[in-house]
């Protein structure tokens, strides 16, 4: 079976193909939020250059979030449309979980961090033993500071992060006295790859939907309508 598979919910537009779980081709663009525009036509180059048409897709699979909301609404709604009509089961990944999928292959603890602004990050914790990472808490929207209070249950563990907001949380957790392992860099930005992987075994345990189902996952409001609320408040 072909997986074609997004992920448009962080800085960097990724787009793969698998045959079962080996990777035929991957494609990535990391130059800003510009994935409106970016991930079809990244598609369609990706499918001509394997020969392939999208009607020997057999499986499509998206991150959902969490993440930027423009761009977890652009990879819902690319496979929504490639999807439309065509019967074909669809895979929602947390973006959070597949990012955890690039470290699979370390042993340690592993912590997506996509960045959410104003000290804040997208993230879970994973456990990971060198050939998988096992969820040991939910995806959640925390604080940088919160997080650390977290991660001091694990002194003296390889803790590695990886996402986005890598920099960011780096910085913030060792200054909050965490001790980090370095990621290797070709590892820390998220991939479609991961994200094929994920929905491969999801799509084994039954876990997969319509398109018309496909929704996007945001665990916290748009800034535009927090900005508003804050206003309200300053008003009051």
């Amino acid at each position: 079976m072909r997986i074609l598979a997004f992920d448009s919910t962080a800085r960097a537009a990724s787009v793969a193909v698998l045959e079962d779980d080996r990777l035929l081709g991957q494609y990535n663009i990391d130059n800003g939020f510009t994935h409106s525009e970016l991930l079809l036509p990244m598609a369609e180059n990706l499918l001509k250059s394997l020969g392939l048409d999208i009607s020997e897709i057999g499986l499509f699979a998206a991150a959902v979030g969490p993440g930027s909301f423009t761009g977890v609404r652009i990879g819902a709604a690319l496979v929504k449309g490639l999807a439309f009509g065509r019967d074909i089961p669809c895979v929602e990944v947390s973006s959070v979980e597949a990012l955890a999928e690039n470290l699979s292959g370390l042993d340690g603890y592993i912590v997506p961090c996509i960045d959410a602004r104003r000290g804040q990050v997208y993230t879970a914790i994973f456990k990971s033993d060198g050939k998988s990472a096992t969820r040991i808490t939910k995806d959640d929207a925390i604080s940088i500071s919160a997080l650390a209070e977290m991660l001091k249950e694990y002194e003296g563990e390889d803790i590695y992060l990886v996402g986005d907001g890598y920099e960011v949380a780096s910085r913030g957790l060792r200054a909050a006295g965490i001790d980090l392992k370095e990621t290797p860099p070709l590892l820390i930005n998220e991939n479609a790859y991961s994200i094929a992987q994920v929905a491969l075994e999801k799509y084994k345990s039954g876990e997969f939907v319509k398109d018309t189902e496909i929704a996007p996952i945001y665990l916290r409001m748009p800034q535009a309508e927090r900005e508003r609320l804050e206003r309200l408040g300053e008003t009051k």
